[in-house]
């Protein structure tokens, strides 16, 4: 029996897709990694994945797994392998209040989880514009951040346990429901941000949040970075650490949106340079609870915060939203950013994090230098700026790997000499492997090479991906 037959007769044939039938599986979302796999095997449960796997193995052909696919840096390319979708592993399997977890498949669409959730009171707090074809398995296999990193972590901080198909067909069960388990190695830890290079994750326990009774959301000018550091340590001494996003926009991402969406709206009556999306939550009655005028607590306490800042000449205009259409209007300008990243054409995407206090340093530098190496270059900026998280994207003049490399080293050398990181939440995929060559210890990529060639000696899971 060959491959794709074996494949047929494990999962239906029905779920095997081959030629013309594997359209829409043939590229990234960027559209920029196009491939054509070898097939699409879309199994149902952790046992048809398992028999994948088995089969897989015995044939020795690579597997690349495939969640939402909104990946930036090409970690779905799956060239003349087989491509496995997950998204018919769609099951939220308990939704359990009292311990604030969520059990979910591996396919489960991230806003689906968001209204699960959201109907027993509490929030999965992962966020980010492709929250409504995002999967659980690609957060997961990419570690995502989003927006609400500051208050709530990285997808790690979101996880308890995974179940995961290992490249032989094994199932690695370790789905603990614990906050504490010292039990050796933590595995769950490994997988989470490998994407997929070590074994198909097929299911999770995530962690729920109480939903905040109250949100206190606005849009903030500030007259530099400095003084947007400042609002946010001020906002998080006055809150307890209640603020949830802190996003920075600078003027020519309110040109862009502007110009893209002719229903948008300016977010001041004046133009400004540094623009700040932030957000604070309130779970706590006495700071949701609206005063017999109406009047929020949390939403007041921010308009103080921000009028204070306003006459120390800190703050140079502020808005703070109203109504619920008010909170979701500012938020979809944040959640633009995707898109308007590809309208400009060709991009370069560099996501990067720095120390809080060195993000202006970056963007003059980055500014700047290349500039001097692309005078025709175009920029388009957006940051997660509360965790020093920076979609630095330049848009060369010419759209050449050459011109990519270098523009990619100018950036890298400035992320070094700051102390950051060439890679904050994209993961490395193919995009990133030269980055991960130029800038990564040395020992350390021989420890995870170690790891890979222990769980994955044949090299299948998605192969040329991650390690250069």
């Amino acid at each position: 029996m060959g491959f794709v037959e074996r494949l047929r007769d494990a999962i239906g044939a029905k779920y095997v897709l081959t030629g013309d039938d594997m359209a829409g599986y043939d590229s990234d979302w960027t559209g920029k990694y196009r491939f054509r796999p070898l097939a699409v095997a879309r199994p149902a449960s952790t046992a048809e994945v398992a028999a994948v796997m088995r089969a897989a193995s015995e044939a020795g052909v690579g597997v690349v797994p495939m969640a939402g696919n909104t990946g930036l840096m090409g970690g779905t390319h799956a060239e003349g392998k087989l491509a496995l979708s997950l998204e018919r592993m769609n099951a939220i399997r308990a939704i359990r209040p009292g311990a604030r977890i969520a059990i979910v498949e591996a396919g489960v669409v991230l806003s689906q989880l968001h209204e699960a959730a959201e109907a027993e009171g509490l929030v999965f707090p992962l966020t980010f514009g492709a929250k409504g074809s995002a999967r659980i398995g690609g957060v997961l296999g990419t570690n995502a951040g989003g927006s609400n990193v500051l208050r709530y972590g990285n997808t790690r901080a979101l996880c308890l346990g995974i179940e995961v198909v290992l490249p032989s067909g094994e199932v690695l069960d370790t789905m603990s429901e614990l906050l504490k388990d010292n039990s050796g190695y933590d595995l769950r830890d490994l997988f989470i941000g490998s994407e997929g290079t070590l074994g198909v994750v097929t299911a999770a326990v995530l962690r729920l949040h109480p939903k905040p009774a109250a949100y206190a959301t606005g849009m903030v000018a500030v007259p530099d970075l400095a003084g947007g550091l400042d609002l946010l340590n001020r906002l998080q001494r006055a809150t307890g650490g209640a603020v949830e996003a802190f996003e920075y926009m600078p003027g020519h991402y309110i040109d862009a949106h502007l110009a893209h969406d002719k229903s948008a709206r300016p977010p001041f009556e004046e133009r400004h340079e540094h623009n700040i999306m932030v957000e604070v939550g309130a779970t706590a009655p006495r700071d949701a609870t609206p005063d017999e005028a109406g009047e929020v607590p949390i939403v007041a306490h921010l308009e103080g915060v921000l009028g204070e800042m306003i006459e120390a000449g800190r703050v140079l205009d502020a808005v703070v939203a109203r109504s619920e259409a008010q909170r979701r209007e500012i938020w979809a300008r944040r959640e633009a950013a995707a898109e308007l990243t590809f309208a400009a054409g060709p991009a370069i995407i560099a996501d990067v994090s720095v120390p809080l206090d060195r993000v202006s340093d970056f963007l003059d530098r980055g500014y700047a230098e290349v500039s001097a190496r692309d005078p025709g270059a175009r920029f388009f900026v957006v940051s997660h700026l509360g965790d020093g998280n920076v979609h630095f994207t330049v848009n060369p003049s010419q759209d050449t790997d050459k011109l990519y490399d270098a523009v990619m080293e100018i950036v890298e050398d400035i992320v070094a000499d700051l102390g950051g990181s060439f890679s904050a939440e994209h993961g490395i995929g193919l995009g990133k492997r030269a980055s991960m060559a130029r800038r990564k210890d040395k020992v350390a990529l021989g420890v995870m090479r170690a790891i890979k060639d222990a769980l994955d000696p044949q090299g299948i899971m998605n192969p040329g991906k991650v390690l250069p």
